[in-house]
C-alpha cells in the first residue's frame, strides 16, 4: 500500500472515531487532508472501497490459533476479538456490518472457523451457517451496545454477550452427531 493511500486510510479511521460513520464523507476527509475530494478517488475508487479498506485494516491479520485449539475456543476468540475491535472505534459495528469486500484476512478467519467447526463433525453447510451466526451475533450485539449510549456497565455487557454466545455454541454443539 502506498504511503499516501495509508495516510488517507489512517485519516478516515481518525475521522470515524471523532465524528462517526454518518459524518464520514469524502468531502470532509479531503478537507482534513488538504486536498480536493476528487484526489481521494485516485487511492480509493469509491467511498465503499474506502469503507471496505477501513474494515480490512481494523480486522487486521488472522489470529494464529493453535492447530489443536477446540472449535468452541476459536469461535469465542473470534467473536470476542471482533467485538473488541468494533468497540474500540466509534460506530465500529456499523462500519463492519456494511462491508462489501471484507478483505483477505477476514475471509481467512471465516474459512478457518468453518473448517474448525466442520472438523468437529458439523456438516460443511451447517458449519458455515454456525460461524456466520456467531459473527452476526457479535456484530448485532455490538451495534446495540454502541447505539444505546446508556450507563450499562461494561462488566454487565460482557456477561450478557458471553451468555448469548454460550447459547449459540450450545446449539452448535447440540447439532453434532452423537
Amino acid at each position: 500500500m502506498g504511503q499516501r493511500r495509508t495516510e488517507v486510510l489512517a485519516a478516515a479511521i481518525e475521522l470515524l472515531d471523532e465524528a462517526g460513520l454518518d459524518a464520514l464523507t469524502m468531502r470532509l476527509l479531503a478537507s482534513r487532508l488538504g486536498v480536493r475530494a476528487s484526489a481521494l478517488y485516485r487511492h480509493y475508487p469509491s467511498k465503499q472501497a474506502l469503507l471496505d479498506a477501513m474494515v480490512a485494516s481494523l480486522v487486521g491479520p488472522a489470529p494464529a490459533w493453535p492447530a489443536d485449539a477446540p472449535w468452541e475456543e476459536s469461535l469465542r476468540g473470534a467473536a470476542s476479538g471482533m467485538r473488541e475491535v468494533m468497540l474500540s472505534h466509534r460506530d465500529g459495528a456499523r462500519l463492519i456490518s456494511g462491508f462489501h469486500n471484507p478483505g483477505d484476512e477476514a475471509i481467512a478467519v471465516f474459512t478457518h472457523l468453518v473448517e474448525a467447526v466442520a472438523g468437529a463433525g458439523v456438516p460443511a453447510g451447517m458449519a458455515t451457517v454456525a460461524v456466520d451466526t456467531v459473527l452476526a451475533y457479535a456484530n448485532g450485539f455490538t451495534i446495540e451496545e454502541q447505539a444505546r449510549k446508556t450507563g450499562w456497565p461494561r462488566g454487565e455487557r460482557d456477561s450478557a454477550f458471553d451468555a448469548g454466545l454460550d447459547l449459540i455454541i450450545a446449539g452448535i454443539r447440540g447439532s453434532l452427531p452423537s
